[in-house]
């Protein structure tokens, strides 16, 4: 798919490093921007909304769709699926939409695989240390889980040279700045083509 009319916008990061809190910060500046929303096993959070921030779905449902080739990626971690609807993304980009995903940093890479005209933006915790004091300040993760999501986040720092900005979220109002500024210009340079 190299001749899409819309774009791809990837904002990925280690779980607690603020992707979530930019993005939607983002939407907001962008509203013409289509957020894509991912697929997941995961139990819904409190604060969550089905069809907002996830579709929440069955295990067997998501296997099913595995098997019927429906993702752009998908993942399976912290013993949950993750997942991006091809039909969803292709839709949007053929009309001219951007979309923005909000996905892990495996995801991104697949993503990148599919679109390599996306623009990849990595947030990047200030340190390890402070990404464990905000993981733990959340309180949503069981103590296994936070150890699940420190020992990923090593992992996924490794990678953040496959993406094309790092953005350091030390101070959230200048990392969305960077962010909003790095979209707008995504956007230009597409209207311009």
């Amino acid at each position: 798919m190299t001749d899409n009319k819309g774009c791809i916008i990837v904002v990925s990061a280690p779980s607690g490093a603020g992707k979530t809190t930019i993005v939607k910060n983002v939407l907001k500046s962008f509203p013409e921007i289509i957020f894509s929303i991912s697929a997941t096993t995961r139990k819904k959070r409190e604060s969550e909304t089905n069809g907002v921030e996830y579709f929440f779905i069955s295990e067997e449902e998501f296997l099913q769709k595995i098997r019927d080739d429906e993702f752009i990626e998908w993942e399976k971690f912290y013993d949950y699926y993750y997942g991006s609807l091809k039909s969803f993304v292709n839709e949007n980009v053929e009309k001219g939409n951007c979309v923005l995903f909000e996905v892990d940093v495996k995801g991104a890479l697949n993503i990148k695989k599919i679109y390599p005209g996306a623009a990849m933006i990595y947030i990047m915790p200030p340190s390890l240390e402070e990404l464990k004091k905000r993981l733990s300040n959340r309180m949503t993760e069981t103590k296994e889980d936070l150890k699940k999501r420190l020992d990923r986040a090593e992992m996924e720092l490794g990678l953040k040279d496959e993406f094309d900005y790092i953005v350091i979220n030390d101070e959230l109002e200048t990392a969305i700045s960077e962010v909003k500024e790095i979209i707008k210009n995504k956007i230009n340079k597409e209207e311009k083509i």
